[in-house]
């Protein structure tokens, strides 16, 4: 476009040059001759629009034929992604199917293998629960028999008799671990218990407890307790208490039977008798309804007793120190 509006404006200038030096000479011919008409003048800014026009026409056929290619190239763009769209669904079908077939057989080959099994379990189940049993009373009486039922009850004894893993007689015997159990709260045992460690004993146990290492008792037992050391804290006890070493008995703690130690510290309530070969301590919460045996007793004010106190493993003999006096 600006290269014909150039050429326009060069033309102009033209035209406008050429016209006055002409003028004279059409003036002298003028006169000799016959008037002629003038010619038209030339409108070139029409000339020139014409031709911006035929090039403006010509550049949109360009730009239509290069709009028609570009967008056969995209239709062709677009029929390529069709056919591999079909060809991707094509290959997803088919693998499906493939993925189906496949399952199919694996699920086919499990059920078998679980009948096959299922079967052999069957079969080994019916050997199993095949016992010979005797046909008749006269059979049952057969000395086989007899002497099968006997061992088979000589060995329900030998188990029985076993506590622990360690034969009962011989479990004094064994060592004391570092081992502390645990019976939780919430946790309720019905039998007796035997452990060369220590026991925590938080839930509740209906039964014996056999301890070689110390017991702590904040739950409930009914049963006698024996161990190295013992400490009731809470506790609500039904049975006999036998420690090698000392027993504790902490506020809010019920026992209901007798108390066997080396030395014994009480502060709760003990409904039964106290037999200690060293030092009772009766605190101010103490309330024991029974009798004292100990080589000596602190009772401190506070303490409620209903019973008979006796230092009988004190150094000194009482009966023993009067009848001397009584033969001087």
């Amino acid at each position: 476009m600006g290269f014909f509006s150039e050429l326009k404006s060069d033309l102009s200038q033209a035209v406008n040059t050429l016209m006055p030096e002409d003028k004279p000479e059409a003036e002298s011919l003028n006169e000799d001759k016959a008037p002629v008409e003038a010619p038209k003048p030339v409108d070139l800014d029409s000339m020139l629009n014409r031709l911006d026009d035929i090039k403006l026409d010509e550049a949109a056929e360009e730009k239509k034929e290069e709009v028609e290619e570009a967008v056969e190239e995209v239709s062709e763009a677009v029929e390529e992604v069709e056919e591999t769209l079909d060809e991707a669904v094509n290959t997803v079908a088919e693998a499906k199917e493939e993925i189906k077939e496949e399952i199919k057989e694996d699920v086919a080959e499990a059920v078998d293998e679980v009948r096959e099994l299922e079967e052999k379990i069957e079969e080994q189940t019916q050997e199993e629960i095949k016992v010979e049993e005797p046909k008749n009373a006269l059979e049952a009486i057969n000395p086989a028999h007899i002497d099968k039922y006997v061992a088979d009850k000589n060995a329900e004894t030998e188990m029985i008799t076993r506590n622990g893993g360690f034969d009962t007689m011989d479990f004094e015997q064994q060592t004391p671990t570092d081992e502390v159990a645990s019976i939780t709260e919430g946790m309720i045992v019905k039998g007796d218990i035997a452990t060369t460690g220590s026991l925590e004993l938080i839930g509740k146990i209906t039964g014996n407890i056999k301890c070689l290492g110390k017991l702590n008792i904040t739950g409930e037992i009914n049963g006698d307790s024996d161990a190295a050391e013992i400490y009731a804290e809470s506790a609500r006890i039904t049975g006999e208490i036998k420690s090698k070493g000392s027993v504790k008995v902490g506020q809010s703690t019920v026992i209901v039977g007798n108390i066997y130690g080396s030395s014994a510290v009480i502060a709760g309530a003990v409904k039964g008798d106290i037999d200690v070969h060293g030092p009772v301590v009766l605190d101010t919460t103490a309330i024991v309804m029974g009798n004292i045996k100990s080589q000596s007793v602190q009772i401190n004010n506070g303490a409620v007793i209903e019973g008979m106190c006796s230092q009988a493993y004190a150094d000194v003999n009482p009966s023993e120190f009067f009848e001397g006096l009584k033969n001087k």
